[in-house]
């Protein structure tokens, strides 16, 4: 069993670190048995000032380190997909679930998962609501996202249950994942 962290790189800096490291080493310890402590940074030779897509691959140790540019992906429109049974609460390499959702999505440009009608994630990333004047993200996601959970602790973001009704009334919907950060979406539309 693979898993994987995508990191952002810029200026040759490993951006929150910090949050990568814990969720790694929290996953190794759960899956795994592993009590010592793996600093990422310590494997990472960032090849580029460039806005840059880290992918670590492992499962008890590092396995692989992959750099990309980073190309953001667009989105314009999300399709709401229900499926109850799915279970990604590690960031598995093996994302054949997630795919065969996505292929329900036709001329959307991503998915939002719908799990006991309450939303999840994208396909992609962690996503937060503007409901009643504050930001709030799904109390149960898919994946506890790095992104999510600096928001979470620095206050912006607060958790919550989040039906489809309260999706199609909020404000203002972001998506939020190491690569993007906090991004907020203008005119999506939601099918």
């Amino acid at each position: 069993m693979k898993l994987f962290e995508t990191i952002k790189c810029i200026d040759k800096n490993i951006v929150n670190i910090e949050y990568h490291n814990e969720r790694l080493n929290l996953t190794r310890q759960e899956l795994f048995g592993c009590n010592d402590y793996l600093d990422i940074a310590k494997h990472i030779k960032v090849p580029s000032s460039k806005l840059m897509k880290c992918r670590v691959v492992y499962a008890d140790d590092i396995i692989d380190i992959e750099f990309s540019t980073y190309v953001k992906k667009e989105i314009k429109s999300l399709k709401l997909v229900h499926e109850n049974h799915i279970d990604y609460r590690y960031k598995y390499s093996n994302r054949d679930t997630i795919n065969e959702l996505c292929e329900q999505k036709g001329d959307f440009d991503d998915i939002i998962i719908v799990k006991n009608g309450f939303i999840t994630d994208t396909s992609i990333a962690n996503i937060a609501v503007f409901l009643n004047d504050k930001w709030v993200t799904p109390n149960k996601p898919l994946l506890q996202g790095t992104c999510r959970q600096r928001y979470i602790e620095n206050g912006f973001l607060t958790k919550a249950d989040i039906t489809v009704e309260m999706l199609k009334s909020a404000k203002k919907i972001a998506l939020l994942n190491a690569m993007i950060d906090f991004d907020i979406l203008e005119g999506v539309k939601i099918g």
